[in-house]
């Protein structure tokens, strides 16, 4: 099977497998990612098959759909790439990306893993949780878990472990100071940090205005 086969017949499963899933997290998202990490690995050195399926796979299972579960993903990969017959050595690194790419993983001060494929993986992932896609998705996740827009009385917490990111039930403005802002300085490559500063700029500029309205001042 050709590089391009494996890719077309990943793009299928992933599809199906996504079907009906929140909006944050549906196949959309999945074919934002790979656009963006095919745009990002130009300017890298990286193997183009892993970044791929890197990036289609990252989500198939979302360990917060599965009561918190980290290793179906993985799992659900792995089996996936097996049966595609896909080189040993291609699939053990894409499993590995799927799991260390989550923001909630850099909050383990254990590091277990680190390549230029999960770098430019992590920033397409990353690029798209901020910006209008990024608060689009913060929103729809929130309502999707039933919480709050806004609650003046509920300060963000800027020291979460990862166990305590995982457990919270914040209001969704709150993960803008939580995550979303904090991102587009932990890009890993220059064209990752290039393209996250004007979507970096839109959140500042939406969360202005935000207040303004809360406030009754616009």
């Amino acid at each position: 099977m050709t590089n391009t086969q494996i890719i077309e017949e990943t793009i299928a499963f992933v599809k199906e497998t996504l079907k009906g899933a929140e909006g944050g997290h549906d196949w959309f998202h999945i074919q934002r990612v790979f656009k963006n990490t095919l745009l990002i690995a130009k300017d890298e050195k990286v193997d183009v098959l892993v970044v791929s399926l890197g990036a289609l796979l990252h989500d198939i299972a979302d360990a917060k759909f599965h009561a918190g579960d980290e290793t179906v993903g993985p799992k659900m990969a792995a089996e996936f790439l097996t049966s595609l017959q896909v080189e040993k050595k291609v699939l053990d690194h894409v499993v590995k990306i799927i799991e260390n790419i989550s923001y909630k993983s850099s909050l383990d001060s254990k590091k277990l893993f680190i390549s230029q494929e999960l770098k430019v993986v992590q920033d397409a992932d990353r690029l798209d949780a901020i910006g209008a896609i990024g608060i689009a998705r913060a929103f729809n996740y929130g309502g999707f878990k039933n919480r709050e827009l806004y609650n003046p009385e509920i300060a963000p917490n800027l020291q979460m472990t990862k166990e305590e990111y995982k457990k919270s039930h914040a209001p969704t403005i709150n993960h803008f100071y939580e995550k979303l802002l904090l991102l587009k300085d932990k890009m890993n490559t220059e064209s990752g940090k290039q393209l996250a500063e004007k979507r970096h700029q839109f959140m500042l500029d939406y969360l202005e205005q935000f207040y303004k309205e809360w406030n009754g001042n616009a």
